[in-house]
């Protein structure tokens, strides 16, 4: 057996949850990528705030924000802005990127979120992975709310909740594809330092 220490391969996921909802698939995407044999870590932008140094060792950031009116939350914006003084210095380029989002209409204009969030990660320099699960929603037998991109997205992971409790949304189905997405991060970034 040699002494070479094996590097543990971080992801790290920042999001902004106001109700609870997009905090539920942050949580699970960390654990896919857990599975996925890397150590995972949240960070609510609220939390972070400024202090984005935390992030640097990570070799990969998945990205998630509720929907609102088309576009990241504030909360979420603002953490955007603040990374100016990190894309000036180029401390993120090069590492993984993904990104998730949730809102309470099926649409919602989701896709304008997760493509807001793919321009903020190339503005940085990242490498954008996105969902690759095919929808099985319009399977025989499927219950739609269960499959997994029952709503057949492919920049990243997107959910849908009711005004409900957030023990009860997003479905089943939707916090799957949350976890499928870590997964596919995790063992993309192991793939990518193999190869460098």
């Amino acid at each position: 057996m040699n002494n070479v220490e094996r590097k543990i391969h971080k992801v790290a996921v920042v999001y902004h949850s106001a109700y609870g909802h997009t905090e539920r698939q942050a949580k699970a995407i960390a654990a896919g990528a857990v599975m996925a044999g890397v150590s995972a870590t949240l960070h609510s932008v609220l939390s972070l705030g400024q202090n984005l140094d935390e992030l640097e060792d990570a070799d990969a950031i998945i990205f998630g924000s509720p929907t609102y009116m088309g576009s990241v939350s504030a909360a979420f914006k603002a953490f955007m802005d603040d990374s100016s003084k990190v894309w000036l210095r180029r401390a993120w380029q090069d590492k993984i990127a993904a990104g998730f989002t949730n809102s309470q209409n099926l649409s919602g204009d989701k896709l304008n979120t997760l493509i807001q969030m793919a321009i903020f990660a190339s503005q940085h320099g990242m490498i954008w992975v996105g969902q690759s699960e095919l929808s099985k929603s319009t399977s025989a037998g499927v219950d739609a709310v269960d499959s997994i991109n029952r709503m057949g997205v492919s920049l990243g992971a997107v959910a849908q909740s009711d005004n409900s409790a957030p023990e009860l949304t997003p479905p089943k189905g939707d916090l799957l594809t949350a976890e499928k997405l870590g997964q596919r991060v995790a063992t993309i970034v192991k793939k990518f330092h193999r190869l460098t």
